[in-house]
Protein backbone atom coordinates (compact mmCIF):
# COMPACT_ATOMS: atom_id res chain seq x y z
CA UNK A 1 0.00 0.00 0.00
CA UNK A 2 1.21 3.43 -1.08
CA UNK A 3 1.60 5.97 1.78
CA UNK A 4 -0.31 7.90 -0.47
CA UNK A 5 -3.61 5.96 0.23
CA UNK A 6 -3.76 7.32 3.86
CA UNK A 7 -3.51 10.86 2.18
CA UNK A 8 -6.98 12.60 1.49
CA UNK A 9 -7.41 16.03 -0.92
CA UNK A 10 -9.15 18.82 0.08
CA UNK A 11 -13.13 18.31 0.05
CA UNK A 12 -13.43 21.38 -2.43
CA UNK A 13 -11.07 19.69 -5.07
CA UNK A 14 -13.82 16.94 -5.44
CA UNK A 15 -16.08 19.96 -7.08
CA UNK A 16 -14.11 20.99 -9.90
CA UNK A 17 -11.46 18.77 -12.66
CA UNK A 18 -8.66 19.85 -13.89
CA UNK A 19 -8.71 22.66 -16.28
CA UNK A 20 -9.85 21.40 -19.76
CA UNK A 21 -6.89 22.94 -21.81
CA UNK A 22 -4.72 21.63 -18.96
CA UNK A 23 -5.88 18.06 -20.19
CA UNK A 24 -6.30 18.67 -23.82
CA UNK A 25 -3.11 20.01 -24.25
CA UNK A 26 -1.24 17.30 -22.70
CA UNK A 27 -2.97 15.02 -25.28
CA UNK A 28 -1.96 17.30 -28.45
CA UNK A 29 1.49 16.93 -27.17
CA UNK A 30 1.73 13.28 -27.06
CA UNK A 31 0.37 13.50 -30.60
CA UNK A 32 3.19 16.01 -31.49
CA UNK A 33 5.85 13.60 -30.03
CA UNK A 34 4.18 11.03 -32.20
CA UNK A 35 4.95 13.03 -35.35
CA UNK A 36 1.38 14.17 -36.13
CA UNK A 37 1.95 17.76 -36.01
CA UNK A 38 -1.29 19.39 -34.84
CA UNK A 39 -2.33 22.91 -35.70
CA UNK A 40 -3.64 24.28 -32.67
CA UNK A 41 -6.51 26.57 -32.74
CA UNK A 42 -7.90 25.95 -29.53
CA UNK A 43 -5.90 28.36 -26.82
CA UNK A 44 -6.80 32.16 -27.00
CA UNK A 45 -2.90 32.82 -27.10
CA UNK A 46 -1.15 35.23 -29.56
CA UNK A 47 1.27 33.71 -31.47
CA UNK A 48 3.10 36.72 -31.84
CA UNK A 49 5.46 38.25 -29.66
CA UNK A 50 4.54 42.34 -28.36
CA UNK A 51 6.93 45.29 -29.99
CA UNK A 52 10.32 45.12 -30.16
CA UNK A 53 10.22 48.63 -28.06
CA UNK A 54 8.79 46.47 -25.13
CA UNK A 55 11.29 43.75 -25.00
CA UNK A 56 13.97 45.88 -25.44
CA UNK A 57 12.49 47.71 -22.27
CA UNK A 58 12.68 44.65 -20.40
CA UNK A 59 16.23 43.24 -21.23
CA UNK A 60 17.45 46.88 -20.41
CA UNK A 61 15.87 47.29 -17.19
CA UNK A 62 16.76 43.41 -16.37
CA UNK A 63 20.81 44.21 -16.98
CA UNK A 64 20.30 46.91 -13.85
CA UNK A 65 22.04 45.58 -10.84
CA UNK A 66 18.94 46.95 -8.41
CA UNK A 67 16.04 45.23 -10.15
CA UNK A 68 16.05 42.04 -8.73
CA UNK A 69 14.65 42.24 -5.37
CA UNK A 70 10.79 41.96 -3.98
CA UNK A 71 8.48 45.16 -5.62
CA UNK A 72 5.30 46.64 -3.90
CA UNK A 73 2.77 44.32 -3.76
CA UNK A 74 0.19 47.38 -5.23
CA UNK A 75 2.64 47.65 -8.30
CA UNK A 76 5.16 50.05 -8.61
CA UNK A 77 3.62 53.79 -9.00
CA UNK A 78 5.29 54.35 -12.16
CA UNK A 79 3.20 51.03 -13.74
CA UNK A 80 -0.01 52.32 -11.77
CA UNK A 81 -0.21 55.23 -13.49
CA UNK A 82 0.13 54.24 -16.48
CA UNK A 83 -3.15 51.76 -16.52
CA UNK A 84 -4.51 55.09 -15.32
CA UNK A 85 -3.41 56.89 -18.64
CA UNK A 86 -4.04 54.05 -20.81
CA UNK A 87 -7.81 54.00 -19.18
CA UNK A 88 -8.04 57.40 -20.07
CA UNK A 89 -6.53 57.22 -23.52
CA UNK A 90 -8.77 53.96 -24.12
CA UNK A 91 -12.03 54.28 -22.41
CA UNK A 92 -11.98 58.00 -21.10
CA UNK A 93 -12.29 56.98 -18.17
CA UNK A 94 -10.71 58.60 -15.55
CA UNK A 95 -8.82 56.42 -12.70
CA UNK A 96 -6.65 57.20 -9.67
CA UNK A 97 -3.23 55.34 -9.16
CA UNK A 98 -5.39 54.45 -6.01
CA UNK A 99 -8.27 52.88 -8.11
CA UNK A 100 -5.87 50.42 -10.09
CA UNK A 101 -3.96 47.29 -8.43
CA UNK A 102 -1.88 45.44 -11.26
CA UNK A 103 -2.20 41.66 -10.99
CA UNK A 104 -0.46 38.77 -12.20
CA UNK A 105 -2.86 37.98 -14.72
CA UNK A 106 -6.53 38.61 -14.92
CA UNK A 107 -6.87 34.74 -13.89
CA UNK A 108 -5.30 35.64 -10.50
CA UNK A 109 -7.75 38.43 -9.88
CA UNK A 110 -10.76 36.17 -10.64
CA UNK A 111 -9.26 34.42 -7.18
CA UNK A 112 -8.56 37.50 -5.61
CA UNK A 113 -11.85 38.93 -6.20
CA UNK A 114 -13.72 35.94 -5.16
CA UNK A 115 -11.82 35.44 -1.94
CA UNK A 116 -12.39 39.29 -1.14
CA UNK A 117 -15.85 39.46 -2.00
CA UNK A 118 -17.81 35.79 -1.27
CA UNK A 119 -18.16 33.67 2.24
CA UNK A 120 -18.81 30.26 1.72
CA UNK A 121 -22.33 29.62 0.90
CA UNK A 122 -22.63 33.25 -0.69
CA UNK A 123 -24.76 33.07 -4.43
CA UNK A 124 -22.35 34.17 -7.08
CA UNK A 125 -24.00 34.71 -10.62
CA UNK A 126 -22.23 33.27 -13.50
CA UNK A 127 -22.66 33.09 -16.95
CA UNK A 128 -23.77 30.15 -19.36
CA UNK A 129 -21.71 29.68 -21.80
CA UNK A 130 -18.94 31.99 -19.88
CA UNK A 131 -15.40 31.50 -18.84
CA UNK A 132 -14.75 27.93 -16.59
CA UNK A 133 -12.54 29.92 -14.13
CA UNK A 134 -16.17 31.66 -12.74
CA UNK A 135 -17.42 28.65 -11.93
CA UNK A 136 -14.37 27.06 -10.84
CA UNK A 137 -12.64 29.47 -8.56
CA UNK A 138 -16.13 30.17 -7.09
CA UNK A 139 -16.50 26.16 -6.70
CA UNK A 140 -13.22 26.06 -4.82
CA UNK A 141 -14.56 28.76 -2.16
CA UNK A 142 -17.43 26.92 -1.48
CA UNK A 143 -19.67 29.50 -2.81
CA UNK A 144 -23.29 28.84 -4.52
CA UNK A 145 -22.52 29.23 -7.85
CA UNK A 146 -26.21 30.89 -9.54
CA UNK A 147 -26.31 30.23 -13.41
CA UNK A 148 -27.93 32.48 -16.28
CA UNK A 149 -28.48 31.74 -19.26
CA UNK A 150 -26.79 33.65 -21.87
CA UNK A 151 -28.18 32.46 -25.18
CA UNK A 152 -28.42 33.60 -28.80
CA UNK A 153 -31.87 34.35 -29.53
CA UNK A 154 -30.67 37.64 -26.89
CA UNK A 155 -27.82 38.40 -28.36
CA UNK A 156 -26.19 36.59 -26.08
CA UNK A 157 -26.89 39.59 -23.28
CA UNK A 158 -28.40 38.72 -19.89
CA UNK A 159 -32.26 38.49 -19.85
CA UNK A 160 -32.89 41.32 -16.83
CA UNK A 161 -36.06 40.34 -16.60
CA UNK A 162 -35.65 36.63 -15.50
CA UNK A 163 -33.02 38.19 -13.50
CA UNK A 164 -35.25 39.88 -11.37
CA UNK A 165 -37.47 36.73 -11.16
CA UNK A 166 -34.71 34.77 -9.25
CA UNK A 167 -34.17 34.26 -5.59
CA UNK A 168 -30.95 37.05 -5.30
CA UNK A 169 -31.35 37.53 -1.47
CA UNK A 170 -28.15 35.27 -0.58
CA UNK A 171 -26.15 36.77 -4.43
CA UNK A 172 -23.06 39.08 -3.80
CA UNK A 173 -21.30 38.82 -7.23
CA UNK A 174 -22.25 38.95 -11.11
CA UNK A 175 -19.10 37.79 -13.16
CA UNK A 176 -19.92 39.35 -17.28
CA UNK A 177 -17.69 39.74 -19.90
CA UNK A 178 -17.91 42.12 -23.00
CA UNK A 179 -16.68 41.87 -25.74
CA UNK A 180 -17.95 38.06 -24.85
CA UNK A 181 -15.80 35.02 -24.65
CA UNK A 182 -16.82 32.59 -25.96
CA UNK A 183 -19.50 34.03 -28.16
CA UNK A 184 -18.21 37.36 -29.47
CA UNK A 185 -21.02 39.23 -28.66
CA UNK A 186 -19.99 42.86 -28.33
CA UNK A 187 -20.64 45.45 -25.33
CA UNK A 188 -23.26 48.04 -25.93
CA UNK A 189 -23.77 51.71 -23.24
CA UNK A 190 -27.54 50.11 -22.47
CA UNK A 191 -26.08 46.60 -21.37
CA UNK A 192 -23.99 48.30 -19.24
CA UNK A 193 -26.36 50.85 -17.90
CA UNK A 194 -28.15 47.93 -16.78
CA UNK A 195 -25.92 45.97 -15.14
CA UNK A 196 -24.70 48.99 -12.67
CA UNK A 197 -28.30 49.81 -12.20
CA UNK A 198 -28.99 45.81 -11.71
CA UNK A 199 -25.75 45.86 -9.21
CA UNK A 200 -27.04 48.68 -7.36
CA UNK A 201 -30.26 48.14 -6.87
CA UNK A 202 -30.05 44.34 -5.59
CA UNK A 203 -26.15 45.43 -3.96
CA UNK A 204 -24.28 42.91 -6.03
CA UNK A 205 -20.95 43.56 -7.11
CA UNK A 206 -20.69 43.47 -10.90
CA UNK A 207 -17.29 42.38 -11.91
CA UNK A 208 -16.77 42.75 -15.62
CA UNK A 209 -13.93 40.77 -17.19
CA UNK A 210 -12.69 42.77 -20.57
CA UNK A 211 -9.72 41.59 -22.14
CA UNK A 212 -10.91 41.55 -25.65
CA UNK A 213 -12.05 45.07 -26.78
CA UNK A 214 -9.51 45.81 -28.84
CA UNK A 215 -9.21 42.91 -30.84
CA UNK A 216 -11.56 43.19 -33.92
CA UNK A 217 -13.28 46.24 -32.24
CA UNK A 218 -13.95 49.38 -33.62
CA UNK A 219 -14.87 51.00 -30.40
CA UNK A 220 -13.52 49.67 -27.27
CA UNK A 221 -15.33 50.09 -24.27
CA UNK A 222 -15.52 49.98 -20.32
CA UNK A 223 -18.14 48.98 -17.81
CA UNK A 224 -16.53 52.22 -15.52
CA UNK A 225 -17.46 54.82 -18.46
CA UNK A 226 -20.64 54.19 -17.02
CA UNK A 227 -21.64 57.13 -14.48
CA UNK A 228 -21.38 55.56 -10.85
CA UNK A 229 -20.05 52.32 -11.94
CA UNK A 230 -17.16 52.56 -9.80
CA UNK A 231 -19.02 52.50 -7.21
CA UNK A 232 -20.46 48.50 -7.16
CA UNK A 233 -18.51 47.55 -10.23
CA UNK A 234 -14.84 46.40 -10.48
CA UNK A 235 -13.00 45.44 -14.22
CA UNK A 236 -10.56 43.30 -14.81
CA UNK A 237 -8.49 43.72 -18.00
CA UNK A 238 -5.41 42.45 -19.28
CA UNK A 239 -2.10 43.09 -21.46
CA UNK A 240 -2.41 38.95 -22.59
CA UNK A 241 -4.35 39.85 -25.80
CA UNK A 242 -4.21 43.52 -26.46
CA UNK A 243 -0.64 43.49 -26.37
CA UNK A 244 0.42 39.90 -27.51
CA UNK A 245 1.74 39.14 -23.37
CA UNK A 246 0.38 36.35 -22.73
CA UNK A 247 2.86 34.75 -21.32
CA UNK A 248 4.09 37.71 -19.32
CA UNK A 249 1.27 37.64 -16.85
CA UNK A 250 0.42 41.24 -16.64
CA UNK A 251 -3.30 42.02 -16.10
CA UNK A 252 -5.22 44.80 -13.59
CA UNK A 253 -8.48 45.59 -11.97
CA UNK A 254 -9.88 48.77 -11.52
CA UNK A 255 -13.27 49.94 -9.11
CA UNK A 256 -13.09 52.41 -5.94
CA UNK A 257 -10.05 52.50 -3.53
CA UNK A 258 -12.40 50.65 -0.76
CA UNK A 259 -12.90 47.48 -2.98
CA UNK A 260 -9.54 47.88 -4.32
CA UNK A 261 -8.01 48.30 -0.95
CA UNK A 262 -9.52 44.98 0.07
CA UNK A 263 -8.36 42.98 -2.99
CA UNK A 264 -5.12 43.73 -1.74
CA UNK A 265 -5.43 42.79 1.77
CA UNK A 266 -6.00 39.00 -0.16
CA UNK A 267 -3.36 39.96 -2.89
CA UNK A 268 -0.01 40.49 -0.14
CA UNK A 269 -1.19 37.41 1.29
CA UNK A 270 -0.94 35.40 -1.60
CA UNK A 271 2.21 37.09 -4.00
CA UNK A 272 4.77 39.43 -3.83
CA UNK A 273 4.29 41.64 -6.45
CA UNK A 274 6.47 41.11 -10.48
CA UNK A 275 9.39 41.26 -11.54
CA UNK A 276 10.19 44.81 -11.95
CA UNK A 277 11.79 44.69 -15.41
CA UNK A 278 8.39 43.77 -16.74
CA UNK A 279 6.68 46.20 -15.29
CA UNK A 280 8.37 48.91 -17.12
CA UNK A 281 8.55 46.84 -20.15
CA UNK A 282 4.37 46.46 -19.65
CA UNK A 283 4.61 51.21 -19.39
CA UNK A 284 6.04 51.03 -22.93
CA UNK A 285 3.20 48.65 -24.26
CA UNK A 286 0.73 50.79 -22.91
CA UNK A 287 2.01 54.19 -24.54
CA UNK A 288 1.54 51.88 -27.68
CA UNK A 289 -0.05 54.29 -30.38
CA UNK A 290 -3.29 53.37 -32.45
CA UNK A 291 -1.21 52.14 -35.12
CA UNK A 292 -0.22 48.98 -33.11
CA UNK A 293 -3.59 47.99 -32.36
CA UNK A 294 -4.29 48.67 -36.01
CA UNK A 295 -1.58 46.62 -37.62
CA UNK A 296 -2.59 43.48 -35.18
CA UNK A 297 -6.28 43.99 -36.06
CA UNK A 298 -5.05 43.75 -39.93
CA UNK A 299 -3.55 40.53 -39.23
CA UNK A 300 -6.28 39.48 -37.40
CA UNK A 301 -8.79 40.41 -39.94
CA UNK A 302 -7.05 37.97 -42.61
CA UNK A 303 -7.17 35.25 -40.01
CA UNK A 304 -10.23 36.03 -39.98
CA UNK A 305 -11.51 34.84 -43.44
CA UNK A 306 -9.98 31.72 -42.94
CA UNK A 307 -11.48 30.41 -39.39
CA UNK A 308 -14.90 31.17 -41.22
CA UNK A 309 -13.73 29.31 -44.20
CA UNK A 310 -13.45 26.50 -41.75
CA UNK A 311 -16.94 27.22 -40.03
CA UNK A 312 -18.49 27.44 -43.50
CA UNK A 313 -17.12 23.53 -44.57
CA UNK A 314 -18.09 22.72 -41.54
CA UNK A 315 -21.47 23.77 -42.33
CA UNK A 316 -21.63 25.73 -38.99
CA UNK A 317 -23.65 29.13 -38.51
CA UNK A 318 -22.09 32.15 -37.08
CA UNK A 319 -22.40 35.63 -36.75
CA UNK A 320 -20.39 37.74 -38.61
CA UNK A 321 -20.88 41.01 -36.70
CA UNK A 322 -18.81 39.11 -33.84
CA UNK A 323 -15.79 40.82 -32.25
CA UNK A 324 -12.42 39.11 -30.32
CA UNK A 325 -9.83 37.00 -30.94
CA UNK A 326 -11.83 33.98 -31.48
CA UNK A 327 -14.60 32.76 -34.27
CA UNK A 328 -17.80 31.06 -32.58
CA UNK A 329 -20.64 29.28 -34.32
CA UNK A 330 -23.31 26.42 -34.44
CA UNK A 331 -22.72 23.53 -35.56
CA UNK A 332 -25.56 21.33 -37.48
CA UNK A 333 -27.81 19.56 -36.19
CA UNK A 334 -26.49 16.02 -37.55
CA UNK A 335 -23.64 16.35 -35.62
CA UNK A 336 -23.54 14.47 -31.97
CA UNK A 337 -21.97 17.63 -30.07
CA UNK A 338 -19.48 19.34 -29.81
CA UNK A 339 -16.71 17.45 -28.06
CA UNK A 340 -17.96 14.59 -30.45
CA UNK A 341 -17.30 16.83 -34.12
CA UNK A 342 -13.92 18.80 -31.94
CA UNK A 343 -12.42 15.27 -31.33
CA UNK A 344 -13.14 13.96 -35.00
CA UNK A 345 -11.34 17.02 -36.53
CA UNK A 346 -8.49 16.47 -33.87
CA UNK A 347 -7.92 12.71 -34.34
CA UNK A 348 -8.51 12.75 -38.56
CA UNK A 349 -7.34 16.12 -39.29
CA UNK A 350 -5.05 16.95 -36.62
CA UNK A 351 -6.44 19.98 -35.70
CA UNK A 352 -7.56 21.33 -32.42
CA UNK A 353 -10.44 23.29 -31.92
CA UNK A 354 -12.20 23.99 -29.04
CA UNK A 355 -15.76 22.53 -27.70
CA UNK A 356 -17.87 25.18 -26.70
CA UNK A 357 -19.41 22.32 -24.26
CA UNK A 358 -16.88 23.39 -21.51
CA UNK A 359 -18.46 26.95 -20.95
CA UNK A 360 -21.23 25.30 -20.06
CA UNK A 361 -24.74 23.37 -21.49
CA UNK A 362 -25.65 26.54 -23.90
CA UNK A 363 -22.36 26.34 -25.29
CA UNK A 364 -22.68 22.53 -26.08
CA UNK A 365 -24.13 22.94 -30.22
CA UNK A 366 -20.93 25.31 -30.44
CA UNK A 367 -17.40 25.25 -31.22
CA UNK A 368 -14.98 28.04 -31.37
CA UNK A 369 -11.40 28.64 -33.03
CA UNK A 370 -8.62 31.04 -32.29
CA UNK A 371 -6.94 33.54 -34.02
CA UNK A 372 -3.94 32.99 -31.99
CA UNK A 373 -2.31 31.31 -35.42
CA UNK A 374 -1.03 32.50 -38.74
CA UNK A 375 -3.46 33.14 -41.63
CA UNK A 376 -1.13 30.43 -43.59
CA UNK A 377 -1.56 27.69 -40.17
CA UNK A 378 -5.35 28.74 -40.17
CA UNK A 379 -5.65 27.92 -44.34
CA UNK A 380 -3.53 24.91 -43.78
CA UNK A 381 -6.24 23.36 -41.09
CA UNK A 382 -8.52 24.48 -43.44
CA UNK A 383 -7.18 22.40 -46.20
CA UNK A 384 -6.43 19.66 -43.48
CA UNK A 385 -10.26 19.32 -42.62
CA UNK A 386 -11.37 19.97 -45.89
CA UNK A 387 -9.99 16.65 -47.23
CA UNK A 388 -10.70 15.03 -43.98
CA UNK A 389 -14.72 15.92 -44.85
CA UNK A 390 -14.24 14.58 -48.81
CA UNK A 391 -12.47 11.21 -46.77
CA UNK A 392 -15.44 10.88 -44.67
CA UNK A 393 -18.40 11.62 -46.91
CA UNK A 394 -16.71 9.04 -49.22
CA UNK A 395 -17.05 6.38 -46.74
CA UNK A 396 -20.77 7.51 -45.27
CA UNK A 397 -21.61 6.89 -49.21
CA UNK A 398 -19.70 3.43 -49.37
Amino acid sequence: MKQTDFIEPAKRISNISEYYFSVKLQEVAKMNAEGKNVIGLGVGSPDLPPSRYVVNELCKVASCHDVHGYQPYSGIPELKQAYADWYKKSYDVELAPSEVLPLIGSKEGIMHITLAFLNEGDGVLVPNPGYPTYRSVSQLMGAEVVPYNLLESDGWMPDFETLEQMDLANVKLMWVNYPNMPTGANATKELFEKLVSFGKKHSIVICHDNPYSFILNDKPMSILQIEGAKESCIELNSMSKSHNMAGWRMGMLASNEQFVQWVLKVKSNIDSGQFRPMQMAAIKALAAPKQWYDNMNLLYEQRRIWAEKIMTILRCKFDETQVGLFVWAKIPDYEKGSEELTNDILYNAHVFITPGFIFGSNGDRYIRISLGSSATKIKEAYERIADYLVNRNTKQLK
